[in-house]
């Protein structure tokens, strides 16, 4: 099993370390996502360069191609996609519930056919976790459905209960190993009521960490916050907490002081392939025409390559011109970006100065990105 510490807490925020077989992961973290084996536009030694400590990979497509057989034999993820750190895998469960109209749901699984090439396949919890193994993931997710939105309570419940058979199903076929950790998933929607059963379902089974599914999934902030609220308090203190598939740094910033450790979202690198970039003042569309002059680094003090190296006119031009330059370089700031952010969250938590670091981040979300006098540089006088 994996091995959590905590380090140090600040109401419910806490600040640890976790162990794996492949390296420790300092908690509250965010891991950049990996779906296909590579986190897009970035070598791995630059996604560690950010200070990513650990990333995500994907059991859904990783199955499809090239297959969980085949980076098997080549010496598991890690050897596959030369990153030497600890890998978390989805289960898949969220990628197949999301083929509306090519899969079908059951008690023992779901049978979907292939997006690539229309290919019949079975992912039960069992493949699952057999799949996950071949990848050689430090962390393994319970396979479980992923309750859509808006969704009644009964159908909450429904679908919560099953996931919750089928995490009894995921622990008993899970190869228990020094350094490698199974994660159960607690489902339920927007119903307190729901969350408490399945958090308690997933405890009496017993597993390494939980994670909270079924947000961010269109329910907005407040109901987000309002249900992490009432099912964080429930979980173990022992354990690291998931919250999955979170991403926007406000989002981050209140589920930390909710007890949440750990994220992924593919936003940061998916934004940075459109042209977003996040900064203290909130997002900025570097495709916009008053970036085409600007001199200016994307944000002053950024240590990754796009700000110390680059204005944003070049950037804006990058963009427009379709180079591939462009969304690497702001892939690049983006991870840093979030990675910076994690940095300050466990050093505020570390210091008991959590409620002083999330007032100065809204302060400086609220400012947004100020323009500079025409033909100006910030800081400069007119």
């Amino acid at each position: 099993m994996t091995g959590f510490r905590v380090l140090g807490v600040c109401g419910a925020a806490r600040v640890g370390v976790l162990a794996t077989a492949h390296g420790e992961i300092n908690t509250p973290a965010f891991m950049p996502v990996g779906t296909q084996a590579t986190v897009k536009g970035m070598l791995p030694e630059q996604v560690a360069g950010t200070g990513a400590e650990i990333i995500l990979g994907n059991t859904y497509h990783l199955m499809l191609r090239p297959g969980a057989e085949r980076v098997a034999a080549l010496g598991g993820l890690h050897r596959f996609m030369n990153w030497p750190g600890p890998i978390l895998t989805d289960s898949g469960g969220f990628q197949v519930m999301s083929l509306a109209g090519l899969r079908k749901l059951s008690e023992g699984g779901v049978t979907f056919r292939s997006h690539l090439d229309g290919s019949l396949h079975e992912l039960t919890p069992e493949r699952s976790i057999g799949i996950q193994h071949k990848l050689d993931a430090d962390i393994t997710m319970c396979f479980d459905e992923c309750t859509p939105w808006p969704a009644t309570e009964a159908e909450a419940a429904t679908s919560m209960r099953l996931s919750m058979r089928w995490a009894a199903r995921c622990r008993a076929v899970f190869v228990e190993r020094p350094g490698y950790g199974l994660f159960g998933i607690v489902q339920g929607s927007v119903y307190p009521e729901l969350r408490a059963e399945s958090a308690a379902a997933l405890i009496a089974q017993g597993f390494d960490g939980y994670a909270v599914g079924g947000l961010a999934v269109g329910e907005g902030q407040e109901l987000m916050l309002a249900t992490l609220e009432t099912t964080v308090p429930l979980l173990p203190a022992d354990r690291p907490r998931y919250l999955m598939g979170v991403g926007r740094p406000s989002d981050i910033v209140h589920a930390v002081a909710r007890g949440i450790d750990m994220f992924d979202c593919v936003m940061p690198t998916r934004s940075g392939r459109t042209g977003q970039g996040f900064t203290k003042r909130g997002t900025i569309n570097i495709r916009n025409a008053r970036h085409a002059a600007d001199p200016r680094p994307l944000e002053a003090g950024c240590a990754c390559p796009a700000c110390r190296c680059y204005s944003r006119a070049y950037l804006h031009h990058l963009f427009r011109a379709e180079e591939m330059l462009g969304p690497m370089l702001l892939t690049w700031h983006n991870l840093q970006r979030f990675q910076d952010l994690m940095r300050g969250l466990r050093g505020a938590i570390a210091v008991g100065g959590l409620s002083a670091f999330i007032a100065r981040f809204e302060a400086d979300e609220a400012l947004g990105d100020i323009e500079p006098v025409s033909g100006m540089v910030e800081g400069e006088s007119p």
